[in-house]
């Protein structure tokens, strides 16, 4: 240490000084005991020094630490911002397309509610019929009792049941964005005697295709638009096994449905 060769230097100039200068015993004494002050205050200064010394190293490491923390830190930010900055991103166009979705329902259920007030005042001589139309899930149910439609266990129309389909018809070739499907409907009674229908399956399918057939075939609907489907005797309106609940299940239900293509589209992005 600097401090230590001060006092060496000092001694050895002392040392020179005695060879030179014969001291009194007082004032050598007095020397010995001030080299010896000066040597404990060296001894603690440099004990200062070390510790100093250690100090800084450890707050440079501290120091370093803070930094590479502080860099971690900066990282880890930045990655978040530009996280959060494309989650609001998606959140904002996941909105976009909600709002379009929710716009085309609602022109949907305006669409379905101007068909159905159509549809109840071209029927409405037949309501009392057992005609009914009702909107379901978005859809327009036109729902025709077999007895309006069909002699009793037969798959020809009748005269009023022509007429019906024909104001119905009316309706359905001014609105060529309505999609037709003519489902068939029986009650679950066997069938007995009826030539070639086997059984409530053949006679929901058979009388769903000669509604269809009238349809396309006399009324010029568009046959593109239209399905025929049997449902036989399992999806009932009235489960009970009265006369009138029996009446209810044997029926012809036309399902109008609106063109969504737009919405299938925008969901398939």
């Amino acid at each position: 240490m600097k401090i230590r060769h001060l006092v060496i230097i000092f001694f050895v100039l002392s040392a020179a000084m005695q060879s030179c200068v014969v001291m009194s015993p007082k004032k050598h004494k007095a020397l010995l005991a001030e080299r010896d002050s000066l040597a404990a205050r060296t001894t603690t200064l440099e004990d200062q020094v070390a510790k100093l010394m250690a100090d800084t190293t450890k707050i440079r490491q501290e120091l370093a630490a803070l930094k590479a923390n502080y860099t971690s830190l900066n990282s880890n930010y930045n990655a978040s911002s530009s996280k959060v900055t494309q989650l609001s991103s998606d959140l904002q166009k996941r909105e976009a397309r909600l709002k379009e979705v929710e716009e085309i329902l609602r022109k949907r259920d305006e669409a379905t509610n101007a068909l159905k007030e159509k549809l109840q005042k071209a029927l409405l001589g037949f309501q009392q019929s057992g005609l009914t139309v009702d909107i379901r899930n978005g859809k327009v149910y036109v729902s025709l009792t077999d007895k309006l439609l069909f002699p009793s266990g037969s798959i020809v129309i009748d005269e009023k049941g022509k007429l019906a389909l024909q104001q119905l018809a009316a309706v359905l070739n001014k609105e060529p964005d309505i999609n037709i499907a003519v489902e068939g409907h029986t009650d679950d009674k066997k069938i007995k005697n009826l030539g070639q229908i086997k059984d409530n399956w053949d006679l929901s399918v058979l009388r769903a295709t000669s509604v269809t057939r009238y349809l396309t075939e006399t009324e010029n609907v568009d046959p593109h638009r239209l399905t025929a489907t049997g449902k036989s005797e399992f999806q009932p309106i009235d489960t009970a096994q009265t006369p009138e609940a029996l009446s209810k299940n044997r029926r012809i239900e036309i399902v109008l449905s609106p063109k969504l293509d737009e919405l299938y589209n925008l969901i398939s992005k």
